[in-house]
Formats: C-alpha cells, sequence, structure tokens
C-alpha cells in the first residue's frame, strides 16, 4: 500500500503518508490513487488542480468557498515547508472553531485532506514553498470567502508571528462574522 491514513483530533481532516520509493535516480511517489483513498473514507471527486508558490513569512488563508462550490482539498508540498492549517466552520459541529495544523514538507512527502466545511490556510516555513492541491469543485470568485488567520477565538498557534498578508486576507472577517453556509451532518 503507497499510501497511511491517519485521522486527526478533527477526524474529518485526515493526514495521508505518501510512501517514497527512492533509488539512485531519484524518487517516485504517488500522490493519489482513488480506490485507497475511498476505501479510507475519502470519496472525493477532484475536478481541479492547484499550484501556488510562496516565500518564506507567506501566510495564505484562511479561506474556503461556500456551497455549493464547497471544495474538499488534498493538499502536498513539492519543495520547501509549510504550516499547515484546517478550521472547523460547520454550524453544529462538536468542533466548531477548532483546528488542526501539520507541518507538509517536500522531504516528509505528508499531505492533508481537508474536507468541504472547513477554512484552510497556511504559512511558509522555508525560503520558499510550492504546493500542489487537488480541489473538489472548481474556483468561484463569487463564492470564495474566508477568515481572519489570528481570529482570537481560534487561538491558532501560528509559529510567525508577523506574516506577510494579501490585502484581501487582511480584512477577512472573524468566524463570528464569517459568511457560512456549512451546517454539520452528524
Amino acid at each position: 500500500m503507497p499510501f497511511e491514513f491517519q485521522r486527526l483530533a478533527i477526524p474529518a481532516v485526515v493526514l495521508v503518508r505518501a510512501r517514497r520509493l527512492p533509488d539512485g535516480r531519484g524518487f517516485f511517489r504517488e500522490t493519489f490513487k482513488q480506490s485507497e483513498f475511498a476505501a479510507h473514507g475519502i470519496d472525493a471527486r477532484f475536478v481541479q488542480d492547484n499550484h501556488s508558490h510562496s516565500t518564506q513569512g507567506v501566510l495564505r488563508g484562511l479561506h474556503y468557498q461556500k456551497h455549493p462550490q464547497a471544495q474538499g482539498k488534498l493538499v502536498g508540498v513539492v519543495s520547501g515547508e509549510i504550516f499547515d492549517v484546517a478550521v472547523d466552520i460547520r454550524k453544529g459541529s462538536p468542533t466548531f472553531g477548532k483546528w488542526v495544523a501539520q507541518t507538509l514538507s517536500a522531504e516528509n512527502s505528508l499531505m492533508l485532506y481537508v474536507p468541504p466545511g472547513f477554512a484552510h490556510g497556511f504559512c511558509v516555513l522555508s525560503e520558499s514553498a510550492d504546493l500542489v492541491y487537488k480541489v473538489t469543485a472548481e474556483y468561484s470568485r463569487e463564492l470564495e470567502r474566508g477568515v481572519r488567520w489570528n481570529d482570537p477565538a481560534l487561538g491558532i498557534d501560528w509559529p510567525l508571528r508577523d506574516p506577510s498578508l494579501s490585502e484581501r486576507d487582511l480584512r477577512l472577517p472573524v468566524l463570528r462574522d464569517a459568511d457560512n453556509n456549512f451546517e454539520f451532518e452528524g
């Protein structure tokens, strides 16, 4: 089996370890296999792939798209290292407003599956980082939303204090005021 799956403190978020097969020429690893992901409860239909490049100290997030274009994301790093965060924003969820985080890097071969109903963000720990991620719905400017990265109610323990943020991310609301149509479906 080329993958190991681990449910995190918020069980809907899954840490995926891809097996790396090194040899004298470099390495090979699978980054997604529908049958294995489905067998481990991730029966996502990915429809778009994205590539994000950022430099050290950049923080992107916390982003999500509302229904009907809500996105699940499978996030991995092909160069560098990031601190990756998922926040449960499903109203009525026992873990509403809680977060989980994981350091993802090209070296550790870890990926994070963030399902719909979660805000997602990351900050770059290395000199630069390249993320590739699959999403379950196409990008929709009209439905894109977010939550402020430093919302005191969330209490995310980011590993940097003065990140580089976009103008848009600086203006995001706190979770209490966010435009969000997610409901927990126990």
